[in-house]
């Protein structure tokens, strides 16, 4: 079962987001926007796409972008208070088209 590779930040940038929600820096890709698939959003399309997922979400924090995701131009990861994970997907104007929550089975990964 094919499953979506997440670039995951360990940094994170001072932005008010979404009621204070602080969207984490991606890293990877350029900072005009220009991005390859399975690329990190990073530059302005990071702050835009962060905050359309945390609109969607109701907060959290994002950990975790795409751009060329399977599914959508953008998908963000936000991670929500309790702990579960949630991928948000976006369109090229930033228009939440879908989200799931991002739940692992453990017979995924059995051989």
């Amino acid at each position: 079962m094919k499953r979506s590779t997440k670039i995951i930040a360990g940094t994170a940038f001072a932005a008010a987001v979404a009621g204070g929600a602080g969207v984490a820096a991606a890293s990877g890709g350029s900072d005009d926007g220009a991005e390859g698939p399975d690329s990190a959003i990073s530059g302005d399309a990071l702050q835009k796409a962060g905050a359309a997922a945390l609109a969607k979400t109701g907060g959290g924090r994002v950990t975790g972008t795409e751009v060329g995701d399977e599914e959508s131009y953008y998908e963000v990861e936000v991670t929500l208070g309790n702990g579960h994970q949630v991928d948000v997907q976006l369109d090229e104007s930033f228009a939440v088209v879908g989200s799931s929550a991002d739940v692992e089975h453990p017979d995924e990964d059995a051989d």
